[in-house]
């Protein structure tokens, strides 16, 4: 099995960077790092975060790293990592 990341979910990835920099430097890399090494968890239990029903018949799903969402998506032999953002973001 292996990880994709989505052009959206890289996007999300350096927005959410963007926005902490300036704030923090410090916090902004630990969150970096946190949320670029989240994926190999489910490389050892790939059905470990929540699944979406809401798009169902597909293997969604989301795993909570710290105050962050992670959405990603199952398939035969990959893990898609679909999005990512604050969980205090007005979604």
């Amino acid at each position: 099995m292996r990880i994709i990341w989505s052009s959206k979910a890289l996007g999300d990835l350096v927005r959410l960077q963007a926005f902490l920099e300036p704030v923090n430097p410090r916090a902004a890399s630990a969150v970096f790092e946190r949320l670029t090494s989240a994926p190999d968890l489910l490389l050892l239990q790939p059905r470990m975060g929540s699944p979406l029903p809401e798009f169902m018949p597909r293997d969604v799903r989301r795993l909570i790293v710290g105050n962050y969402e992670l959405r990603y998506e199952l398939l035969q032999d990959e893990i898609w990592v679909l999005r990512l953002w604050s969980t205090r973001e007005d979604r």
